[in-house]
């Protein structure tokens, strides 16, 4: 049998050369070598790229909070206050905008006063995790501590620059245990009990927190609710909160992929009183991760996953397919949330996405869900941010699941060692994209052509999308194909290029990915774009993501 790398193969339209050589602004002789095009129009608006869409997530899972975020202030590791400093240096330098804290399933068994008060006297309780943890799991993940909690998740976000968004317990707290958290976060100094209380824990000042979730996929772990049933509680919950100056945003929990029947049935109940009841509502909460690999042979939750590391061609592409769904999901969601907010004062928020593949990579034996991130994952990472890019005018905030020591992680961390995973670089490159103004951009290329379970199949050859802020323009681009490169011109309707420099994530290993011996396995390299006659003519390299950074004239 044939290898399947073999069948991995792209088909080049014979007339590219002849039409780029009259489109273009380069001679017939250099548009023979060009088999792409991308075309940026200036001015076509999307909308503004809110910085929330470059969001993350943290929750008390595996070795995410405990050996991720936080060492504790007597650790060796080099920390803030008990934070993990590389951790926070990294995060300074992507701008992260917004964390979201405490879950993930996790939220809606916590009890946000177990986390405050002194440190030693906080109570130890049942992880909502401890049945998926083994026996080489640390205690701490088995029943956690508190040692880490809402003092020490706020200043972790202002040491970082960065918004808290806090998801609130619905499953198993009542509604006053919503707005007391909300009077301890927000309430003036020294106006309240809770306000005194913490001031003692540090901070006289309020924390100001915009960002609360209301529950956490309660369709699931977060109540098993029916859509008119989390309406109720929805409006229960929301019915009064405090705001002591404070707007504040509150993001419904939404629907599990393309539970269409959830966001109509949660708007249907929730305007039963009157379309005045979705100003209450800043965002609708969507989820979806990219898991099943199994090509329709199963829907089981654990059967249907791939390897992490272990992978070939065929999966790289069908993992990217899946994840690309999330652009029909946000466009099949909208549409739905039309039939009840003509006006779309309710945006879509996407506060996990990532891919999730079956255990067996952990770079920490004992921290489950750990995965280690390959090149496909960074690849997957850009083609995610592109297509929120894409749709600015829709979301207004994503956070990538998660954060450190789990799914789709910007860090790997153990002790005092660390690493920048490949998806932590592509944040690192996409961060000019935040508060921009989206543009629209179309893609030529050809598409690649591969074989899938004996049939063919394929997927397109060039993705990304572009911002502009002033004469500067950032164009990212993503090279699925697993072995050829694809030469673009890369044109600007409505501008002119002066210079251009492109930094580029890539590897000739698909499985390349860093460890903690090997810390610079995957990293980008930067050189100078070839501009010619105003435009941008660029070799983007096989399995890779680019980001040009294009001065206009």
């Amino acid at each position: 049998m044939k290898n399947r790398r073999g069948f991995i193969q792209t088909t080049l339209a014979g007339t590219a050369g002849l039409i780029f050589s009259r489109c273009s602004g380069i001679s017939a002789a250099a548009a023979q070598s060009v088999d792409s095009r991308v075309e940026i129009l200036l001015d076509e608006s999307i909308g503004t790229i809110s910085p929330n869409l470059y969001g993350h997530f943290t929750e008390h899972l595996g070795g995410t909070i405990y050996d991720g975020v936080w060492v504790g202030a007597k650790s060796k590791v080099p920390n803030f206050d008990g934070i993990r400093k590389d951790l926070v240096d990294h995060m300074r330098k992507i701008k992260a905008p917004v964390v979201r804290y405490p879950g993930g399933c996790f939220a809606d068994s916590y009890d946000w006063r177990d986390g405050i008060g002194r440190s030693d006297q906080r109570p130890r309780r049942t992880n909502f995790w401890l049945e998926a943890e083994n026996d080489k799991s640390p205690a701490n993940h088995k029943y956690d501590p508190n040692e880490f909690g809402t003092n020490e998740f706020v200043h972790f976000c202002k040491l970082i620059g960065a918004e808290p968004y806090l998801a609130a317990n619905v499953r198993s707290l009542p509604a006053s245990e919503f707005y007391r958290w909300v009077e301890y976060c927000n309430s003036p100094a020294g106006s309240t009990t809770l306000a005194e209380e913490r001031a003692k824990a540090g901070s006289a000042q309020p924390y100001n927190v915009r960002y609360w979730g209301v529950g956490n996929e309660s369709w699931g772990c977060g109540g098993n609710f029916t859509p008119q049933e989390y309406a109720v509680e929805f409006r229960r919950y929301s019915a009064w909160l405090p705001h002591y100056g404070q707007a504040l945003s509150l993001i419904a929990s939404g629907p599990n992929s393309n539970d269409w029947g959830w966001t109509r049935g949660f708007f249907e109940e929730i305007v039963r009183k009157g379309p005045s009841q979705l100003g209450g509502i800043y965002g609708w909460g969507l989820h979806h991760y990219a898991w099943n690999l199994s090509r329709g042979r199963t829907n089981d939750w654990e059967k249907g996953k791939g390897d992490a590391i272990q992978f070939d061609p065929v999966d790289w592409y069908e993992i990217l397919r899946e994840g690309e769904r999330v652009e029909d999901l946000i466009l099949g969601h909208w549409q739905v949330m039309n039939e009840f907010d003509r006006e779309h004062r309710v945006k879509l928020v996407v506060d996990e996405w990532g891919p999730w593949y079956r255990p067996g990579s952990e770079a920490t034996p004992g921290d489950i869900l750990e995965q280690t991130p390959t090149l496909r994952d960074a690849v997957f990472s850009g083609m995610t941010l592109d297509i929120f890019n894409r749709h600015a005018g829709k979301l207004h905030m994503a956070n990538c699941a998660q954060l450190i020591n789990c799914l789709n992680s910007l860090y790997l961390a153990h002790e005092d060692r660390f690493v920048v995973t490949p998806v932590g670089h592509v944040f690192d490159m996409y961060a000019g994209h935040q508060g921009g103004e989206s543009r629209r951009t179309i893609f030529s290329a050809p598409s690649v052509q591969y074989e899938r379970d004996g049939k063919p199949a394929t997927f397109w050859g060039l993705q990304g999308s572009a911002s502009l802020r002033g004469k500067d323009l950032l164009v990212t681009v993503v090279n699925p194909h697993t072995t050829q490169a694809r030469e673009a011109e890369v044109t600007i309707r409505g501008g002119s290029v002066s210079s251009a420099m492109a930094t580029t994530l890539s590897h000739s290993d698909i499985h390349a990915r860093n460890t903690f011996d090997n810390r610079e396995g995957v990293i980008p390299q930067k050189k100078e774009s070839l501009v010619r006659n105003g435009v941008v003519v660029h070799t983007f390299p096989a399995a890779s993501v680019t980001a040009l950074s294009i001065h206009l004239t």
